[in-house]
């Protein structure tokens, strides 16, 4: 490969960091009890070379799919990197999905091993359903015990490190990403090495502040899913091109330390922890106060100074935010405090590499403008069409599913509507299809959820829904009969029972992601003439949506299982 840095596939430029910078530290990884484990580039990329020589000695024929299931670790990404270096392709499974997931996954990519890394206990034993008994697996440090199969220590510990510097072609699949497609069923992603190339390189214009860009001198914290393309990106594709230090998170309980000990200059999350954060500082210093103590000039400053030291957040220089929409209050508080809040929109497909708010030219409301190579248009129906150099080689082994996601002229078909304002900056509007996204990033597909719940013998109708929120939730209209039998306080305490268990039941068997967090019986009933069915009988989800919307945030704060709307 060449030699400037947009012309380097990730293995590259990994190599590169091997050679240039061996002794300083890139991971840093909690390993509990507030203690951390440090990797230099030189101690890392040696037990990737090992695990890689490792892999070359199986009977597995080049260029095959390797599993890769853990929360994010230091050694998720070497076994990432191992696997590229091996000649295979990397097939990143979610931490959370149930046993039938693992299972379609592993089967549908033909994975030919699986590399098991930390998990909690409880999705360990029902994920391990899901993988078949005689499938080679290899357990990362901090991977649950017994496993079943090979210890990453022990297998680099007696394997002599791979030599030389083997590359990739940038046409080769690097990784098969599963996403949920409308049907429910994850489709995989296929993505090649031009895909990682594109999305390194070009942040190289699209994060610069102040004349500076990213550079080995910055750090991120890894705690989003690394399964997820959007941590990929912006995380550890980031960190291979440009050299930042990567921390993790260790647990939930120990976020906010973890990021305190981080002090990230580059900041990227979700809506649902950006409001959370913000949440969080109300509940110590409420706006009222905050509002007074910023009109002071003494100490306006040292205010806001101590609230971003406090969330662990004084040195972040650039804070993205993407999978989902973020109030303009939430942003504007941000911006009070001394952060810019940067919007971006992307998908599985185009690697998340699409559109991107540039600093100083956000406009709330916007996701920005199109990253450099990617083209934008509007469809006569108002779906954005996008065309990005990092676009997807294609879903695997589903070549009508693929099709069917490009215009004839190579556009894809994002799903989702929008506008374009004068300054080129992009606008969500709604959704062309179903599928929808909670405040995690996450895709939905309604319909199977709903049809599981519709066997009830008295529930008529149902439509679930979640669009940008927390968790799933579903809307269910009882049939006449059954709402007559609910005047009577015992009948009505008996179908609360059947519908909360119900709930429990279809909960189990969903990814965590789709799981709904309570049901409400409507109080009206949806007919074709009052527009909420279509003429056969069909629910019109936006018809719904838009009535019951503005009590949403009601349901959600009464914490109930079944809710009786009123």
């Amino acid at each position: 490969m060449g030699t400037a840095l947009e012309d380097q596939t990730p293995l590259a430029r990994l190599y590169h960091w091997e050679k240039t910078q061996p002794d300083r530290v890139h991971f840093i990884q909690p390993v509990g009890d507030g203690q951390v484990k440090e990797y230099t580039w030189k101690q890392a990329m040696q037990q990737v070379r090992s695990m890689a020589a490792y892999l070359q000695s199986l009977d597995i024929p080049k260029n095959s799919q390797i599993a890769l299931l853990g929360k994010n670790t230091a050694h998720w990404m070497m076994a990432d990197w191992a696997i590229w270096m091996a000649g295979h392709c990397t097939v990143p499974i979610y931490p959370t999905l149930n046993a039938d997931t693992v299972s379609y996954i592993l089967e549908h990519s033909e994975s030919k091993l699986i590399f098991i890394g930390r998990l909690e206990a409880s999705d360990w034993q029902e994920m391990q359903n899901g993988i078949p008994e005689g499938m080679p697996r290899i357990g990362l440090p901090l991977s649950p015990e017994n496993i079943g199969g090979e210890n990453w220590d022990d297998i680099v510990t007696k394997t002599a490190p791979l030599e030389g510097e083997p590359d990739r072609g940038m046409d080769e699949m690097a990784t098969i990403v599963y996403t949920s497609g409308s049907t429910g069923q994850p489709k995989g992603v296929m993505h090649n090495f031009n895909a990682f190339r594109v999305a390194g390189t070009s942040l190289v214009d699209m994060m610069k502040i102040n004349g500076r860009t990213v550079d080995d001198e910055d750090r991120l914290l890894s705690y989003l899913p690394l399964a997820h393309v959007f941590e990929r990106v912006c995380v550890e594709n980031l960190s291979i091109y440009f050299g930042c230090q990567v921390y993790f998170n260790d647990t939930l309980a120990t976020f906010v330390t973890d990021l305190r000990r981080a002090k990230p200059t580059l900041f990227f999350s979700v809506p649902r922890l950006w409001t959370k954060f913000q949440a969080g500082v109300f509940a110590k210093l409420p706006a009222k106060k905050q509002n007074l103590l910023f009109k002071i000039p003494i100490l306006n400053k040292k205010v806001k100074r101590k609230i971003l030291e406090q969330l662990g957040l004084e040195h972040v220089r650039f804070a993205g935010t993407g999978s989902a929409p973020l109030s303009a209050d939430t942003i504007n508080w941000y911006r009070k405090i001394g952060v810019e809040l940067l919007e971006g929109y992307g998908m599985s497909e185009n690697l998340a590499y699409s559109h991107f708010s540039k600093p100083g030219d956000a406009k709330i409301g916007y996701v920005g403008t199109s990253n450099p190579g990617v083209i934008t248009k509007i469809a006569e129906n108002g779906e954005i069409l996008v065309k990005s150099p990092a676009d997807m080689m294609g879903y695997y082994k589903a070549e009508d599913k693929t099709r069917e996601t490009f215009t004839e002229d190579g556009f894809l078909k994002t799903g989702d509507m929008g506008a374009v304002d004068e300054g080129g900056r992009l606008k969500i509007t709604g959704r062309v299809k179903e599928l929808f996204k909670i405040s995690k990033g996450k895709y939905v597909a309604p319909a199977p959820i709903e049809n599981k719940l519709i066997n009830h013998p008295k529930i008529e109708a149902v439509c679930v829904g979640g669009a940008n929120q927390a968790a799933t939730f579903a809307q269910i209209m009882l049939s006449d009969e059954a709402l007559k039998e609910t005047q009577n306080p015992e009948a009505r305490a008996a179908l609360e029972n059947e519908i909360a268990q119900m709930l429990d039941e279809v909960n189990a068997t969903l990814d965590h992601h789709e799981r709904m967090q309570f049901a409400v019986i409507v109080n009206e009933q949806w007919s074709i003439e009052n527009g909420f069915l279509t003429p056969t009988m069909k629910i019109k989800r936006n018809v719904l949506e838009e009535h019951y919307e503005p009590r949403i945030e009601k349901w959600f704060k009464a914490k109930k299982k079944v809710i009786w709307d009123s």
